[in-house]
């Protein structure tokens, strides 16, 4: 089951040519360096992010490692490809600050107060933390945007730090053996071109994932690490339990998790946050330690929530791409979901409808292309041209394997962006497969309808969600502040989770809320 596309090269937003072109054009900063609680701010770049950068054997930390250490120079290698991965480095100075003094306090309690760490946040929503060998760290803004304070920031940083010490990567040397095939294969297919290197870096980051079993040793040495730091212990069984919580509301929407997210390496189970409690507990009961939430506040105030413009933007129903120039809307009752290759639209009566894009020849005729295989079970005689919004497009009614299928193809120049939407031929509630079709035409059209290029003002508008920071006064209520979001769905529970409250807490006049706003 599923979409019945064979055949046809697909391109995701994050893997566009837009998107290599801008990563290529951004400043490759190599981000902060913490050396025995010193910070370092390394401000070389990638020798000027040209596609044969990636392929320099000129190591940009060569100042700040070893480079005979095999560990510190897998880390090197294969950092600028994580970078691309998640979208570039994001850049923010609170932010770093705020970080350096947290890395700073973990590494000076550290059983090796001599090895460096380098901390990079990665530009993108999903939550996710994780490490390469030879101390490269690497934090996402989406997590940074879920932790409430300096405390459980560091329980993150010293659980990756952790499996840098304890050396996690060099256990796992036979996983080499399947990501060594991926890179012949992606090297035949592609070359040695800056996009094949970007392809091949879901391959490498089998590199950051680890066993049950360090996981659990992990967070027991992260735990003492962020105890004997000054820092609430009970931070990681805390953040973990937020982590499952903001989980729960992103089936959805916000998309913040996939395949390489946080969550899925890093199970919060019941199992795993009772271990960190009674890991947390030889420090005292829970209140002992420091948490410096008011820090922690202003370093991340202003801070990216979300997609970012490589991304697109949804908001509400709509859908719009900054690099693209396009925008669109889903109909009422459904959901949009901004996931890494595609988005997805979501709704009433089991209808779905996948967005992507990809390139054709100029001088092969929409017509031509819906008849060139690519679909499977096309009924030839549903085949329509016509003009939406001034565009050129084509669209067929197919079905195979069960499901129903209407397919929507638009043509920018060489740019071709496929609408494809998909219905059972039989549901549950015992409309007939007339009726099945004519919602899944209806739901299809409205999308597709609304398809059309974004004017200049438009896109001088568009703009990243921010962390904003307000202050709860005496008589407020939570929808006072709901009011004020602009994230989307599931708003007021996505309030209380960012700021750490209880489902039935209200917080105390004076407690400084995270908010999602313009």
């Amino acid at each position: 089951m599923g979409i019945p596309i064979r055949g046809s090269k697909q391109i995701g937003f994050l893997y566009s040519a837009y998107f290599v072109a801008n990563y290529l054009r951004t400043r490759c900063r190599s981000g902060l360096v913490f050396h025995s609680g010193v910070v370092f701010f390394a401000l070389s770049f990638v020798v000027s992010c040209t596609p044969n950068s990636l392929n320099s054997k000129d190591s940009f930390t060569s100042s700040w490692v070893r480079p005979e250490d095999p560990q510190e120079q897998i880390g090197a290698r294969e950092h600028p490809l994580v970078v691309a991965k998640y979208g570039g480095e994001y850049q923010n100075e609170k932010a770093e600050r705020m970080l350096a003094l947290i890395v700073g306090a973990l590494v000076a309690v550290s059983n090796d107060p001599s090895r460096v760490y380098r901390v990079t946040i990665l530009n993108t929503p999903k939550v996710n933390a994780f490490a390469l060998p030879g101390g490269y760290l690497y934090l996402t803004r989406g997590l940074l945007a879920l932790a409430n304070d300096s405390a459980e920031m560091a329980a993150v940083i010293a659980h990756e730090m952790a499996h840098v010490a304890a050396n996690h990567a060099t256990l796992r040397q036979e996983k080499l053996a399947s990501t060594e095939i991926g890179e012949r294969v992606a090297t035949e297919v592609l070359g040695d071109s800056t996009p094949a290197r970007i392809a091949l870096a879901a391959n490498q980051l089998k590199l950051s994932e680890f066993s049950r079993e360090q996981e659990f040793q992990a967070d027991a040495v992260g735990i003492r690490m962020t105890g004997k730091a000054g820092y609430d212990p009970f931070a990681g069984a805390r953040f973990l339990e937020t982590l499952h919580a903001f989980r729960t509301i992103n089936q959805n929407g916000l998309q913040a998790f996939d395949d390489s997210s946080f969550l899925s390496s890093h199970p919060s189970t019941p199992r795993r946050t009772e271990l960190a409690k009674r890991h947390a507990r030889f420090f005292g009961a829970p209140g002992v330690g420091k948490t410096e939430r008011e820090r922690f506040l202003r370093g991340i105030e202003g801070l990216a929530f979300g997609d970012s413009a490589e991304e697109g933007f949804v908001r509400s129903r709509k859908f719009s791409h900054s690099g693209l120039g396009i925008t669109f809307e889903a109909p009422k009752g459904f959901t949009i979901e901004n996931q890494t290759k595609a988005v997805v639209i979501s709704g009433k009566g089991d209808v779905a409808i996948r967005f992507d894009a990809t390139v054709i020849d100029r001088t092969v005729s929409l017509r031509k292309y819906m008849n060139s295989g690519w679909i499977n079970g096309l009924d030839a005689a549903s085949l329509e041209l016509k003009k939406i919004n001034g565009l050129k497009t084509a669209s067929g009614n197919a079905s195979a394997d069960g499901w129903n299928f209407r397919i929507h193809v638009i043509r920018i120049g060489s740019q071709l962006y496929r609408f494809i939407a998909a219905s059972a031929q039989s549901d549950q509630s015992g409309r007939t497969d007339t009726q099945l079709k004519n919602a899944l035409q209806t739901a299809s059209s409205s999308v597709t309808d609304s398809f059309r290029k974004l004017s200049k003002r438009e896109l001088a508008k568009l703009s990243p969600l921010k962390i904003k920071i307000v202050e709860f006064k005496a008589g407020d209520t939570l929808s006072t502040y709901v009011d004020q979001m602009r994230s989307g769905g599931n708003t007021l529970k996505l309030l209380r989770i960012l700021n750490g409250l209880a489902p039935d807490e209200t917080p105390l006049a004076g407690y400084r809320l995270k908010i999602v706003s313009d």
